[in-house]
């Protein structure tokens, strides 16, 4: 996030207690208000900006009008050794892809590797925060979801059919931080264009394209273009892809059938997501691999650079820096967000309205 000087910081721990407590106001149990607020933060500590507390007034919305199961039962509908299929009872997003998660490196545990898909669900935060959680246990992880609006369109098309559609892959190292792929296979997500109309910048060229194909970079004429997919026609074809392992397969919404959460926060979305989680040890000894990536890390860290380029970063090397870095500093928070999460704790009668 590019932090002006009317940026202010806040410790992690702060707004995590900030987010459990407007949650648990607006009627989530106070459990499953801890776990939705602990992920928004790890989300903010990432610096996935758009994914984290700056959800909160949006949840909220969809919490109050009706959209959200407040007391649901997250439960396994199908399952064997090796997969499962999980309904998340309209919950919130956190707690259906936690419940998804934890229940993948179970079944991985014992079997090698276990594939969980979840229909019925909700927006659930940044990808990263999922596939990482089995490298705790020496396991890959890997995430796919269908977003929860569709702002791209098919490859030469116009209509608005398609989401973001991210995929996040974990992979554990040794003494280097883990690889870890957070992307959407759009060029930008929508959280991004959001959030810079609310601070009133301009977008890059590349974002987004109106309907003639002409670059539209005023994010407060989003609603008029189609967000690009990432690396031309590869991009479409990945994000059709990620709509059917994590939509179709599941029975959860991909295509026409994808509610807008940005316009109907009432509907229920059947948002669908997937998580796997493999075992290293499945192929070599858990040491052996971390010392082999460990190894390729630093290879590739070290390889030639460009004249203008300082450093060579892997992917979620940036993200394990800033973590360690939040942590001490805290978290930033533009103007506008503060002020909304402050109307928002005011409505809530919240003890805490950071001032």
């Amino acid at each position: 996030m590019a932090s002006d000087h009317n940026t202010r910081f806040f410790p992690a721990k702060r707004l995590e207690d900030f987010c459990a407590g407007a949650l648990t106001a607006l009627g989530l149990p106070e459990a499953d208000a801890a776990v939705c607020a602990t992920r928004m933060i790890e989300a903010d500590l990432r610096g996935v900006d758009t994914h984290g507390i700056f959800r909160l007034n949006h949840y909220s919305q969809r919490i109050r009008a009706g959209g959200i199961n407040l007391h649901p039962r997250v439960h396994a509908v199908r399952e064997n050794a090796v997969t499962a299929l999980v309904d998340g009872d309209n919950a919130m997003g956190h707690l259906v892809m936690t419940y998804a998660t934890e229940l993948a490196i179970r079944k991985a545990a014992e079997s090698g590797l276990a594939w969980v898909g979840t229909f019925n669900g909700n927006h659930a935060g940044a990808g990263a925060i999922y596939s990482s959680m089995p490298l705790a246990h020496d396991m890959i992880g890997m995430y796919m979801t269908v977003a929860n609006a569709n702002h791209m369109a098919p490859w030469g098309g116009v209509e608005l059919i398609l989401g973001t559609n991210p995929i996040s892959v974990a992979i554990p190292a040794g003494e280097e931080p883990p690889i870890v792929l957070d992307i959407a296979t759009t060029m930008t997500s929508y959280g991004k264009v959001k959030l810079a109309a609310q601070k009133g910048e301009s977008i890059p060229p590349g974002w987004m394209i109106d309907r003639q194909g002409q670059p539209l970079t005023d994010p407060r004429r989003s609603s008029e273009g189609l967000l690009v997919p990432m690396g031309g026609y590869k991009g479409y074809g990945l994000n059709v892809v990620i709509g059917m392992l994590a939509g179709v397969l599941n029975g959860a919404a991909f295509g026409r059938n994808v509610v807008d959460f940005n316009k109907d926060v009432a509907a229920i979305n059947n948002s669908g997501h997937m998580i796997m989680a493999m075992r290293v040890d499945n192929f070599q000894p858990t040491e052996v691999f971390k010392r082999e990536t460990d190894r390729v890390i630093r290879e590739i860290r070290e390889s030639r650079r460009m004249d203008n380029v300082d450093r060579i970063w892997l992917p979620g090397e940036m993200e394990h820096y800033r973590i360690r870095e939040r942590l001490e500093k805290g978290i930033p928070l533009p103007p506008i967000v503060v002020e909304n999460l402050g109307k928002l704790a005011g409505e809530l009668n919240l003890s805490d309205r950071l001032e």
